[in-house]
């Protein structure tokens, strides 16, 4: 059977693709198992898509790791989570830095437990110079809580007179996003069948196109990554605007 990747068109690659990690629980039942059977079986997927993404040359890889909403679940589930980050980081930081993959989060990251806040530092720290691909985990993270942020600090800045309110648009807004400086992303692939976007990258995702596949994460592999970038390249991307008024 033929892969996906023949048909992919390397010049026509989304920089930034972003990834709602959904299904775990539900993958876990089908075992008859715990949901934290699932999560911890997720990681060959976060690991397939990261060196998928790599190994195309894809800049810029989000992935929606832990909300803000997530904090509700059980007690012993959120408790198995962040075993579970702080141990993959320990066992794959070094991973990491062999693929030149540079690591950094976006969110609330001060309310996780200080033993990941000083995991993520560490593997943070380790792979701040490499150039390869810019591994995004979005953590204790919601899409309102970040613009809500950002409206504080333009406040603040309006209150000290640093900026006029007259003087803000989009740019200058965008600038006090978590995700300053990385480009919003082209693509955003969601698992396991669902049609929503669960509070994720609200500002970032205005003219993304959205890919929903019904695999569920721990089954998601480099196929179905690149069967996502192919139906991509056959958008056509409008951002509003008729491309083709004759027509």
């Amino acid at each position: 059977m033929a892969s996906f990747k023949e048909n992919i068109d390397f010049g026509n690659l989304p920089r930034h693709i972003a990834v709602i990690m959904d299904g775990n629980g539900r993958w876990a039942k089908k075992k008859g198992a715990a949901r934290i059977f699932g999560h911890r079986n997720a990681i060959q997927a976060v690991k397939e898509i990261t060196e998928g993404c790599g190994e195309l040359g894809i800049k810029y890889l989000t992935l929606y790791a832990f909300s803000t909403e997530n904090w509700g679940r059980p007690k012993e589930e959120v408790e198995g989570l962040m075993e579970l980050l702080v141990n993959t980081l320990q066992k794959e930081i070094q991973t990491l830095h062999d693929n030149h993959v540079k690591l950094r989060t976006i969110g609330d990251v001060a309310h996780l437990p200080v033993n990941c806040q000083n995991n993520l530092k560490n593997a943070i720290d380790a792979t701040q110079h490499n150039d390869g691909l810019t591994l995004q985990l979005a953590l204790s993270y919601s899409g309102r809580w970040e613009i809500v942020e950002a409206a504080r600090k333009l406040a603040e800045e309006v209150r000290s007179g640093l900026i006029k309110t007259e003087e803000i648009d989009e740019h200058y807004f965008s600038e006090h996003l978590s995700t300053a400086g990385i480009p919003d992303p082209e693509l955003l692939i969601r698992t396991s069948g669902e049609l929503r976007i669960s509070n994720f990258l609200l500002w970032q995702i205005a003219y993304t196109e959205i890919f929903i596949t019904q695999t569920l994460w721990p089954d998601f592999r480099k196929e179905d990554l690149y069967e996502a970038i192919c139906a991509y390249q056959k958008r056509e991307r409008r951002f509003g605007k008729v491309l083709n008024p004759t027509a």
